[in-house]
């Protein structure tokens, strides 16, 4: 059985049905994940789960620490993420309340937060020319057919700093480049998930259609929460759905994603570096 990790993204601190439920706080390299991780079981699946903006949703994205809770994630031996995000629509067709399953990522978060494991004397450069997991998204595109919501199976999440929403005309110009939906966390996630070898996928939970809409010419937190809460009704039946089928995926196609990506001569690693990341490069690097 595949161990199944959880980030919750806005109003998703806990899932409902784990039992034998503990929590567990984890030191990284990087510093302090989020919120300490809560492990149990879900239908003979383990399950980690971490709220990315922790308890009272109190980190912003910029401030969030991607490294220490995918570093965290993998450390727990999680073989599977799914990220649970609210997003902007940018597309007519994409309504609130919709879930969007995105298979691909842009970046516009201007470099502002880490997004690598590989510094200080050390380089690897990851493929990621498919940075979801496609058996993971596949599964959770049914289990959201499965509650009779709108799902759509693909589509590029642009991936916005914030904390501030976009003005009109960056909204604008992410449709004209053909973008799909907006959110502020997960090509990160995305990039770091694959570094650490563990397959990832993004159910996308639409609260809004960002700026650009007539319907939506300010986007406000208080109409993004009342979205949210139905959102978040509806993501807890998907993942009580998702988590036991993806348990029972066997192999990943990150599980060997560092295989060919390591650059630097093993002789020229810093000793420091080689046991900060020995979980990650500890099959490649002796």
């Amino acid at each position: 059985m595949s161990k199944v990790g959880i980030i919750g993204g806005s109003g998703l601190y806990d899932i409902e049905g784990i039992k034998n439920l503990r929590e567990e706080s984890v030191k990284t390299p990087f510093g302090l994940p989020s919120d300490p991780y809560k492990i149990g079981m879900l239908e003979g699946t383990e399950v980690v789960f971490l709220p990315r903006h922790g308890k009272g949703h109190r980190v912003s994205p910029t401030e969030i620490n991607y490294r220490a809770n995918i570093f965290g994630m993998k450390k727990l031996g999680v073989d599977a993420i799914i990220s649970v995000s609210a997003c902007g629509s940018l597309k007519e067709n994409i309504k609130p309340l919709d879930f969007v399953v995105p298979d691909q990522f842009v970046d516009r978060t201007h470099q502002a937060r880490p997004s690598t494991f590989f510094s200080g004397g050390i380089v690897a450069h990851v493929a990621m020319a498919h940075p979801i997991d496609e058996q993971i998204a596949r599964v959770l595109v049914e289990s959201v057919k499965k509650i009779g919501v709108t799902v759509y199976d693909k589509g590029t999440y642009i991936t916005m700093e914030g904390p501030q929403f976009s003005t009109k005309a960056e909204s604008n110009l992410y449709r004209q480049w053909g973008m799909d939906i907006i959110g502020m966390t997960n090509l990160t996630e995305a990039k770091l998930a694959l570094e650490a070898e563990i397959a990832y996928a993004t159910l996308a939970a639409v609260t809004d259609y960002d700026c650009w809409h007539e319907a939506h010419d300010e986007v406000t937190v208080e109409m993004i929460i009342a979205n949210l809460q139905k959102n978040i009704k509806n993501a807890k039946a998907i993942l009580k759905l998702a988590i036991p089928q993806i348990g029972k995926i066997k192999t990943f196609r990150a599980q060997d994603a560092l295989k060919y990506a390591i650059m630097t001569d093993p002789k020229m690693i810093p000793a420091k570096v080689k046991k900060d990341l020995k979980i990650l490069i500890g099959k490649y690097v002796k």
